[in-house]
């Protein structure tokens, strides 16, 4: 005879196939490896396999890495813009505004062009080259104008 522990170290039913069509119920969530390939039972008894071609959340890190670089590159923005502002009364002299003002608003609008071409250009590569990519404009978009002259400058 056998007691209720031995059952629990037994080997039976371990060679038993796994389902084919893993599903849970309307509303439930599947977590964890292999919870893509979970699917849904429907109200009716019919299986809904899932969706392979669901996008990929973001990671925690990601979202974070995102959230700070897009506050960088939004103070780079108003850098330009106050720095620009401070830089035209000197450009006056030596380019007319119709050749200023273009290359003003561009400047203005680099970081946010830079931040929307490297989530267009780096979706489905790897995240590390689109945080390489990001750290890259941090670097190549500092408002020159404004950390030379600043605010008050002469």
């Amino acid at each position: 005879m056998t007691s209720d522990s031995d059952d629990a170290l037994s080997w039976e039913g371990d060679d038993a196939a796994a389902p084919q069509d893993r599903a849970l119920p309307h509303g439930w969530n599947a977590v964890g490896r292999g919870s893509e390939e979970v699917g849904t039972v429907e109200d009716d008894g019919t299986v809904t396999p899932a969706a392979p071609d669901e996008p990929a959340s973001m990671s925690t890190m990601m979202l974070l890495i995102l959230g700070v670089v897009g506050g960088v590159y939004l103070l780079y923005t108003i850098g330009w813009i106050v720095g620009g502002l401070r830089l035209k009364p000197l450009a006056s002299f030596l380019v007319d505004d119709a050749m200023f003002l273009p290359w003003f608003v561009l400047a203005i609008a680099a970081p946010a062009l830079w931040f929307l071409a490297t989530w267009v250009l780096t979706r489905g590569r790897a995240a590390w080259i689109r945080v390489a990519v990001l750290l890259a404009g941090v670097v190549l978009l500092v408002p020159w104008p404004f950390v030379t002259v600043g605010v008050i400058g002469s």
